[in-house]
This record gives structure tokens, sequence and C-alpha cells, in this order.
């Protein structure tokens, strides 16, 4: 099953990165066509489909790009539409970043379902055969053959007020809206001024970021227990979204990164397309 969008939907904010206003409308697109970015601020309206070949960069965030044209910080974005089923889109951006809202995808997935989604069933046109695993250190990602689709996700940070927490989501029972959605992005104290200094981080806040020191948060309260997991599993949502459809299986994950989600996207292509 596939959700429709039946209404423009339209959204502003800042950008993590850039620190920048935009404006996204996320519009109905044909049957077969995906979904795709398309940077309404530049002459001649470039397109920038969501697929694993357009990923240009992995830092802090997921860049796509097509030619010299990008559109960064898709993640959030995206994990809400596969969520919920909606396999074409349209989003017109008039910048060069997804804004970040909350930090989470709860802001996106209200507007989604405003402009008359209906959200559908998980569904999947393809299923793994054989295990995939991309590791780098002790930080590693999986494709695992399962009966049915879910997705676990582990951290370990030397932060005690986040330490080593999982968590499970398995979107034919779980709520996307209750469990997923909510769960906001996360950053440390004594990393926001090298951060900066790097051009990164410019739009964050603790309006829109949970941030924690040595010691412990410095804005409660937390939505859930374990929000960092929760947060992370959402972030590899979005970016095996870059696969079109995620095939059945379990995805596992531990202590990893944007570059390793992206590296078991294209794995799985690869192995899918063999």
């Amino acid at each position: 099953m596939s959700s429709t969008l039946r209404e423009i939907v339209t959204v502003s904010g800042i950008g993590l990165h850039s620190g920048v206003e935009t404006q996204v409308s996320i519009l109905p697109a044909q049957s077969g066509e995906g979904r795709y970015f398309v940077r309404v601020d530049l002459p001649g309206n470039p397109i920038i489909p969501a697929e694993v070949a357009s990923v240009s960069e992995t830092t802090l965030s997921t860049k796509l790009s097509r030619g010299n044209v990008a559109i960064r910080t898709v993640e959030h974005l995206l994990s809400t539409l596969i969520a919920i089923g909606v396999k074409d889109a349209r989003i017109e951006v008039d910048g060069t970043e997804i804004p970040l809202l909350d930090g989470s995808a709860q802001e996106w997935l209200k507007a989604i379902i405003c402009g008359g989604v209906t959200p559908s069933s998980w569904s999947t046109n393809s299923t793994l055969l054989e295990p995939i695993w991309v590791r780098d250190g002790d930080a590693f990602v999986a494709a695992i053959p399962a009966f049915e689709t879910r997705f676990t996700y582990g951290i370990d940070f030397p932060y005690p007020a986040i330490g080593n927490q999982w968590h499970s989501w398995n979107p034919n029972i779980d709520s996307f809206e209750k469990d997923i959605a909510p769960a906001r992005t996360f950053g440390f104290a004594d990393q926001i001024e090298k951060l900066q200094k790097m051009g990164l981080i410019q739009g964050g806040s603790l309006k829109n970021a949970l941030v924690c020191d040595h010691e412990k948060w410095l804005n409660l309260p937390l939505r859930f227990e374990n929000e960092p997991a929760r947060h992370k599993l959402l972030d590899l949502i979005g970016d095996l979204s870059l696969l079109g459809t995620i095939p059945q299986g379990h995805f596992l994950a531990y202590k990893a990164s944007h570059k390793l989600h992206i590296q078991l996207a294209m794995a799985i292509k690869k192995k899918l397309n063999t």
C-alpha cells in the first residue's frame, strides 16, 4: 500500500548546519516518480533524486547532490515519508538545507498528515536473502534476512547522560508517530565550539537539539529514556529510504553513522541488482 498527498504541505524553519531559514513545499508526484527534491531558488529549478546515487556527503547529516546542486539534512523528512507510505513526492526547497524544526520528525509528520495523507501499512517489494555487513572499528550496520522487517539501534557514548542504550522498532506493529517521530537529534556541549568553527551546526540550539555535558542533560525533559537511540534509528530509516523501498529484513546498527548507513544502502542496492 502507498499513501498519496492530497494537498501541498508547506513548512519553514532553520537549517541545522547553515543556520539559514528555508521553506519546503511537499507536493504530490506521479506514481513511479519517487521522492525527489527541487531547488526552486535556482534557475531552471534543478532536481535532485532522493536516491543512494545522489549522496555526496555524510558529515553529521546526509547531503544529496546532482552536478553542483545540493540539498542537505534530508534524513528526517525522508524517514517520515517512507514510514507513512509516501512513495512519490515532489519536495520543493528554496535553499541548501531542509529545516531541522524541533530536531525530530514530529512536526514533519503532523504537517504531512494535515496535507491529507492517511498513513498506510509498511510495504516492501523485495526481501534480503543473505546477510550484509558494513564495519568500521567496533561500529557496524547490518541487514539480515528475517520473516518481518525490524530496525534495531545501539549507541554507546562516554557521557553518563547517554551511556549505552538500545531501541528496536517493528514498522508492522509499532507506531512511528508515537515511538520514533518525536525523538530529537542530540549533541555534546564540549563539541559545539569545534563544530561551529568547522562551519557546522550554525542553526543548532537548545530548542532544536538535546545537549548534554559530561554530567547531565542541559535541556530536560527527555521524551523517552532512550531518546538518542530512537533518534539514530530515525536517521537510519531516512538514509535507507534512499533505496526507494526498504527490503524486508532486520536492520541492525551499533555506534554507526550516516556514512555507515549509506554504505549499507549501497551494498544492499548492489546485492539486489545482481
